[in-house]
C-alpha cells in the first residue's frame, strides 16, 4: 500500500506526525501543522494548473455589398495588408513609411463587430509630437530642430476583445518577521503562512493586438481604450482613414488574453492578503464561463519621422490623444549628467561622514 508524503510547506523538508505534540511536525525546521490545516494545503496544491480557458469567437461574415467601396494596398516592403476606402490615392505603409499598391477588392476578412471612431484629429497628432519633445533633456537638441514629420497617418488597428466570467483560486507563500534580542544575540524568527483566495470576477473587453505590424510595446503603451466610446461597426468610419488588415487569428490570441486575465485576478485577491511583509504567488487554477472572442478596430494615429539617417514611430490614442514613442539619447548630456549626480552624492557622503566621525 502506498503511503502519503507530505512535504513541508515552509522548508520543503519531509514531515511526520510527532506523537508528543500530536501534531504534524517538520524536524527540519520544526514548524507545527494540524492535520486539518495539511490536508486542505495538499488539497489546494492538487488544483494548482488546473486552469479551464476556453474561448469562443464570435465574429462575423461580411454581407454581400458591404465591401464594394473598400480597396486592399499590399506593402511590398513588410507585407502588410491595409483596408481603405476607393478614394484613397498611392499611400504610404504606416508601419514602415514604404509605398504600397492597390491590391484589389478586399473580402475574405472577419467583419469588425465594433469600432471606437477617431475622437482627436490629425492637427492634435502633430501637435502630441512636439508636447512629446519637450522637457526631454537627453535629447539631441539636433533632432527637435533637424527632425522630419515624414507622415502622418490615422490607422485603425485590430484587436480581439476577450469578455468572461471568471472564477478559481490563487495561493500565496507569505511571511511575518519578528525580531528580539536573548542575551547578546539578536534573534530573527521568520513565520511562515499559506494563504489561499478564492472568488469570482467579470471581465469585459479585455483587448489584445490582432495585427504583428504594429509593435506590441507602442500598442501596449498607447492603451488603454475606453469601450464606451464603441459603436457598432460601419464602412463609412473608414472614410479618410486607413484600416489594418488583422494577421492575428482569435485562437493565436487567446494565450496573452489568459495571461491578462490571470494577472488581473492576482491584483484584485492579491490586495485582500494583508498583514504580511512579503506575498509571494505560489500557485493558481482558474475557469471561464461564457467566454467569447469579439472583433474590433481601435483609432491610432501613426507618425514616422526621421533624423540622421534612421526613421522613429511614434503612436497616439485617437480616442484620450495619449502620445508615445522612443526617443534617440545624447550619451554625452547622459554621461555628463549621470558624473554631476555622482559628484553631488559622493560630497553628501563625505559631508556626513565628516560630521559623525571628526
Amino acid at each position: 500500500m502506498a503511503v502519503q508524503e507530505y512535504k513541508c510547506p515552509c522548508c520543503a523538508g519531509a514531515i511526520e506526525f510527532n506523537t508528543q505534540v500530536q501534531k504534524m511536525k517538520c524536524p527540519y525546521c520544526d514548524t507545527e501543522f494540524e492535520m486539518e490545516a495539511l490536508l486542505a494545503y495538499d488539497q489546494d496544491l492538487s488544483t494548482d494548473g488546473n486552469d479551464q480557458m476556453d474561448w469562443n469567437s464570435e465574429a462575423a461574415e461580411w454581407q454581400e455589398g458591404e465591401t464594394d467601396g473598400m480597396r486592399v494596398y499590399s506593402c511590398q516592403s513588410c507585407g502588410g495588408e491595409i483596408i481603405a476606402d476607393e478614394n484613397t490615392a498611392a499611400t504610404s505603409c504606416p508601419y514602415c513609411d514604404n509605398p504600397v499598391v492597390m491590391m484589389g477588392q478586399f473580402k475574405g476578412a472577419l467583419k469588425p463587430e465594433f469600432v471606437i471612431p477617431f475622437k482627436v484629429d490629425k492637427a492634435a497628432a502633430v501637435a502630441g509630437l512636439k508636447n512629446h519633445l519637450m522637457g526631454k533633456k537627453f535629447l539631441p537638441k539636433v533632432f527637435k530642430d533637424q527632425n522630419h514629420l515624414d507622415e502622418v497617418k490615422g490607422v485603425y488597428v485590430p484587436f480581439w476583445l476577450f469578455d468572461s466570467d471568471a472564477e478559481g483560486g490563487v495561493r500565496y507563500r507569505c511571511t511575518r518577521t519578528f525580531t528580539r534580542t536573548e542575551g547578546n544575540y539578536r534573534v530573527t524568527e521568520t513565520q511562515y503562512f499559506s494563504v489561499y483566495r478564492e472568488g469570482q470576477i467579470a471581465f469585459d473587453h479585455v483587448p489584445v493586438d490582432g495585427s504583428t505590424k504594429m509593435p506590441d510595446d507602442l500598442m501596449e503603451s498607447v492603451g488603454p481604450f475606453d469601450f464606451k466610446d464603441a459603436v457598432p461597426f460601419q464602412t463609412a468610419y473608414l472614410a479618410g482613414y486607413l484600416a489594418d488588415k488583422y494577421d492575428v487569428q482569435s485562437q493565436d490570441t487567446i494565450d496573452r488574453a489568459n495571461q491578462r486575465v490571470k494577472e488581473s485576478v492576482d491584483d484584485v485577491f492579491r490586495n485582500t492578503v494583508q498583514g504580511y511583509e512579503s506575498v509571494i504567488k505560489e500557485g493558481d487554477n482558474l475557469r471561464l464561463h461564457n467566454a467569447t472572442a469579439k472583433y474590433a478596430l481601435y483609432p491610432v494615429w501613426v507618425l514616422h519621422t526621421s533624423w540622421n539617417g534612421q526613421n522613429y514611430l511614434f503612436g497616439m490614442n485617437g480616442q484620450t490623444g495619449k502620445f508615445v514613442g522612443n526617443l534617440p539619447c545624447d550619451k554625452s548630456i547622459y554621461w555628463k549628467s549621470f558624473a554631476i549626480v555622482g559628484a553631488i552624492t559622493a560630497a553628501i557622503i563625505y559631508a556626513v561622514a565628516w560630521l559623525l566621525f571628526r
